[in-house]
C-alpha cells in the first residue's frame, strides 16, 4: 500500500436516532474508503437524484461535498398509476383520513364488527399532489380515472349517504362535521356550500333537501348541491360492483362521468353526465385527489376495489424530508474544510471519468469543431438526457420480455423510470451514417419543441455506449391499427369519431398553428397512438428514415407507406401539406369502414377503399361501407360526415383537397358537408421529374399492443421533417 493509499482524512459523521435527532462525530477515514464512498455517491446521484448512495447506511452518512449538483429542469410529461388490485404496499401510496382505513380494499367509512357505523366520515387520497395546471403557460391537464366500488346497505329503507371522487387544494383536509349528506366535502355549518373550493363527482344514495328525489350521480362545484345530476339504480346498493370513469378534456373544458354495473365493463365513450367547467377558475395549480364518503343516522359501507389514474401534466413529487438538519456549526472546524477540498477534488475526477465512459459522444460535424449531439439537444427545453445505465436498468438490460415491438429501424421496449416519469417507451435506434446523425439531430430538435395534447411527447434521449436511444411517453392502449384490424377488438362509434377529431387537431397544429409548418409524411393508423382515455396521439415523425442511409442521399426520394401516399407523391416523390391531408383522409375512411386502404382479396370493385366508397357515394349508399362490426350502433349523420371528409381529403387532385382546418370544421359540424362529384375524379397535374425510390414499401401495422410507441413500416427516406410548403388555396370540391 502506498503512502497516498494510507492517507486518512478527517470526516464529520452525523449519527441519527429513531426520532431524527443527530449529533456530529469526527472520525478519520482512509482515502481509499472515502474514494469508494464518493464513487457510490456519484453512481446513485449523477445529477442530484436518489440520495443516499447505495450500500451506505442513512444512520452514518459523511457530509456530501458542496456545492450540490442542481436537479434537472422540470418538463411536461404524462403521469399514471394502476391499482388493479390492492395489496400490502398500497398504504405507502394512499393517505387515509378520519375513519377510512385499509383492509385488502380501501374502506372509506367505519366497517368494523361491533362498532356503530353511523355518523362516520373518511377520505382516502393519493399520497402526493397533482399538478392540475401551470400558471406560467396556462396549460391545463387532461386526466382520466377509472375505479371500481361497492356500496352495501344494511336496510332497504334506511341507508346513506354515498361516496365521491374529488379534487381539492393540497393537502387534503376533512371539514369538521362533514357527515351524512355533506359527504366529507363540506361542513355542517355551511351546508350545502363549502368553505374550501373543490370539484367532485358524487354517487349519492340519500336524498337531502338540496338533492333530487332519487339516488343520483352528480357533479359538484364548491357545493354538495350538484351542478348536474343523473339518476342511478338504487337496487345496486346490495354490494354490487360498480365501475366509474371520470375524465376531463382540457381543450373542451368538459368534465364527464360514465357509470356501469356490468360484470365485464368496457368504456363506451358515452357519458352518464357531463359539465363544462374551466378547472383553473375553481382549483389551484396543485391539488389533492382521491375519495370521500360519509354516513349519517342511516348506514352503509363504502369500499374502493381498484383505481387507475392518468394525467398529461407533470406529477409533482413532494419532498419527503421536510425537516432540515440543524445548522452545521459545532463540530465543523478545520477538518470539514479539509474534507470538502479533498472530497470535492476526488468527486470531480470520478465524475469526469464516469461521464466519459457513459456517454462516448460523437462529433456533430468535423467542420464544426467539438459540437456534440448532447450540446445541440440540451439547448432545447423539455426532453432530458438520460444515462445509458438508467435506460438499461429500466428495461432489464433491454431484455426480450420487455420488448414491445421490432421495426425496420430498431426495437421498442417498455421501461419504468424512477421518480415521477414512470412508464415510458424506449426506442433503440439502429446505427447509421454521420449524415444520418446530423438529420437525426435536426429532427429531434423540432420534435422536442412541439407541444400538443394530440402528439406523442418525446421525454428524452441517450447517446451512451455509441447508441442512439429515444424515450417517449407510454401509451397504454397501443396504436389504432390494433383496434381496426383485429377481429377480436373493436372501438365503439363515439370513440372512433373522437379519434378522428383528435388526429385532425394534431395535424392542424403541425400545419398551421406551430411557428413553422411541419409535414409529417407518414400518417397511418399504426402511427396513431391511444392513451388511457382513448385520446388520439400522433407519433413517429420519421426518425427511422433519418438513421437508415446505407444507400446514400437522393435528390428525389419517395417516403411513406403504400396505401397512404397521394397520387402526386407517387410520381414526384415530394411531400407537402396536401399529401398529409390525403393520408389523413385515408385514416378517416379506415375509422369508418374498419378496413385497410387496399384489400387484394376483395372482389375487384372493392379492392381500393377510396374507389369503393366513392362509388357508393355516387349512388347514395355511402354508409353501406360502414364497419360491419358496428352493426347499427353508430350516428348516421356523423358517419356520413366522416366518410365525406375522408373522400374530400383523398381527392386524387391535390388542388381540390381541403386544408386541415376546413376538414376539422366539417367534422366539428361547423361547416356543411361538401358536395363531391358523383364519380371519382382523375388527378390533374404536370408530368413529374425522374423519381428514385429507395427501400421497399409495405402496408405494415404495429405488431404489439399496449405500447407507448408506434409500429414501424419498412420505409426509407433521407429527408428531414418538411418545413414550410405552399399554403393550399381554398378548395372547392368538384
Amino acid at each position: 500500500m502506498t503512502n497516498v493509499q494510507k492517507l486518512q482524512l478527517p470526516v464529520t459523521i452525523f449519527q441519527f436516532d429513531l426520532v431524527g435527532r443527530h449529533r456530529p462525530i469526527i472520525k478519520l477515514l482512509p482515502l481509499l474508503e472515502l474514494t469508494k464512498f464518493m464513487a457510490d455517491l456519484h453512481y446513485q446521484n449523477p445529477k442530484g437524484h436518489s440520495f443516499p448512495p447505495k450500500n451506505v447506511s442513512s444512520a452514518s452518512l459523511p457530509v456530501p461535498p458542496s456545492p450540490r449538483l442542481p436537479p434537472p429542469p422540470p418538463f411536461s410529461t404524462s403521469f399514471s398509476f394502476n391499482f388493479s388490485t390492492f395489496n400490502s404496499s398500497t398504504p405507502q401510496f394512499i393517505t387515509f383520513q378520519n375513519d377510512s382505513f385499509f383492509d385488502k380494499v380501501i374502506k372509506l367509512t367505519k366497517n368494523e364488527v361491533g362498532t356503530s357505523l353511523s355518523r362516520s366520515v373518511g377520505r382516502a387520497v393519493y399520497r402526493d399532489p397533482l399538478k392540475l395546471w401551470d400558471a406560467a403557460s396556462g396549460d391545463l391537464a387532461d386526466f382520466t380515472t377509472h375505479f371500481s366500488f361497492a356500496i352495501k346497505a344494511f336496510s332497504t329503507t334506511g341507508y346513506g349517504d354515498g361516496l365521491t371522487f374529488f379534487l381539492s387544494p393540497y393537502p387534503s383536509t376533512v371539514p369538521p362535521d362533514s357527515i351524512g349528506g355533506n359527504l366529507g366535502l363540506v361542513s355542517e355549518s355551511t351546508t350545502p356550500n363549502g368553505t374550501v373550493n373543490f370539484v367532485a363527482v358524487e354517487f349519492d344514495t340519500f336524498p337531502n333537501r338540496w338533492d333530487p328525489v332519487k339516488d343520483h350521480v352528480g357533479i359538484d362545484i364548491n357545493s354538495v348541491e350538484s351542478a348536474v345530476t343523473a339518476p342511478w339504480n338504487s337496487s345496486f346498493k346490495d354490494g354490487s360492483i360498480g365501475n366509474a370513469w371520470v375524465s376531463y378534456n382540457a381543450s373542451e373544458k368538459n368534465l364527464s362521468v360514465f357509470l356501469t354495473f356490468e360484470k365485464n365493463p368496457t368504456f363506451s365513450g358515452q357519458s352518464t353526465l357531463y359539465h363544462i367547467i374551466d378547472l383553473r377558475e375553481v382549483l389551484p395549480e396543485t391539488v389533492a385527489f382521491g375519495f370521500s364518503a360519509a354516513t349519517g343516522v342511516n348506514t352503509e359501507t363504502h369500499n374502493i376495489l381498484s383505481w387507475d389514474f392518468s394525467s398529461t401534466l407533470k406529477f409533482v413529487d413532494i419532498e419527503r424530508e421536510r425537516k432540515s438538519s440543524a445548522r452545521f456549526g459545532l463540530g465543523l472546524s478545520l477538518s470539514i474544510g479539509l474534507l470538502l477540498i479533498a472530497a470535492g477534488f476526488i468527486w470531480f475526477l470520478l465524475w469526469r471519468r464516469r461521464i466519459k465512459q457513459e456517454t462516448k459522444e460523437v462529433d456533430f460535424d468535423e467542420e464544426e469543431g467539438d459540437m456534440t449531439i448532447d450540446d445541440e439537444f440540451e439547448k432545447e427545453r423539455g426532453p432530458k438526457r438520460f444515462l445509458y445505465s438508467e435506460l438499461a436498468a429500466s428495461t432489464k438490460n433491454f431484455d426480450e420480455e420487455m420488448k414491445l415491438g421490432e421495426g425496420g429501424f430498431g426495437g421498442v421496449y417498455k421501461g419504468v423510470l424512477k421518480g415521477s416519469i414512470g412508464e415510458v417507451a424506449i426506442k433503440r435506434v439502429s446505427r447509421g451514417s454521420k449524415q444520418g446523425k446530423k438529420e437525426y439531430i435536426a429532427e429531434v430538435k423540432i420534435i422536442s419543441q412541439l407541444r400538443h395534447r394530440n402528439l406523442v411527447q418525446l421525454v428524452g434521449w441517450c447517446h451512451g455506449r455509441g447508441e442512439l436511444i429515444l424515450v417517449y411517453e407510454f401509451m397504454p392502449n397501443g396504436s389504432l391499427d390494433n383496434y381496426l384490424y383485429d377481429i377480436n377488438r373493436s372501438l365503439v362509434w363515439p370513440l372512433r369519431y373522437k379519434i378522428g377529431l383528435g388526429l385532425a387537431s394534431a395535424l392542424l397544429y403541425l400545419h398551421e398553428e406551430w411557428e413553422e409548418c411541419v409535414v409529417h409524411r407518414d400518417i397511418k393508423p399504426s402511427n396513431v397512438m391511444l392513451d388511457a382515455g382513448f385520446n388520439a396521439k400522433l407519433g413517429d415523425f420519421g426518425l427511422a428514415r433519418l438513421v437508415d442511409h446505407d444507400r446514400g442521399m437522393q435528390t428525389t426520394v419517395l417516403a411513406g407507406t403504400m396505401g397512404y401516399l397521394s397520387p402526386e407523391s407517387l410520381t414526384s416523390g415530394q411531400a407537402s401539406k396536401e399529401s398529409d391531408v390525403y393520408a389523413f383522409g385515408m385514416v378517416l375512411l379506415e375509422l369508418a369502414c374498419g378496413r385497410r386502404p387496399v384489400e387484394p382479396k376483395e372482389r375487384p370493385d372493392r379492392v381500393g377503399l377510396v374507389a369503393w366508397v366513392w362509388d357508393l357515394y355516387g349512388s347514395g349508399r355511402m354508409t353501406e361501407a360502414a364497419d360491419v362490426r358496428l352493426g347499427v350502433e353508430f350516428d348516421e349523420e356523423e358517419m356520413g360526415r366522416m366518410m365525406a371528409v375522408g373522400l374530400w381529403c383523398a381527392h386524387p387532385d391535390s388542388g381540390m383537397r381541403p386544408t386541415v382546418r376546413q376538414a376539422l370544421a366539417v367534422l366539428k359540424k361547423e361547416l356543411a358537408v361538401p358536395k363531391l362529384p358523383a364519380r371519382m375524379p382523375v388527378p390533374m397535374y404536370c408530368p413529374p421529374p425522374p423519381l428514385q425510390i429507395i427501400g421497399s414499401f409495405t402496408c405494415t401495422t404495429s405488431s404489439f399492443a399496449g405500447s407507448g410507441f408506434s409500429g414501424f413500416s419498412t420505409t426509407t427516406s433521407s429527408g428531414g421533417v418538411g418545413l414550410g410548403g405552399r399554403q393550399a388555396e381554398e378548395p372547392q370540391a368538384r
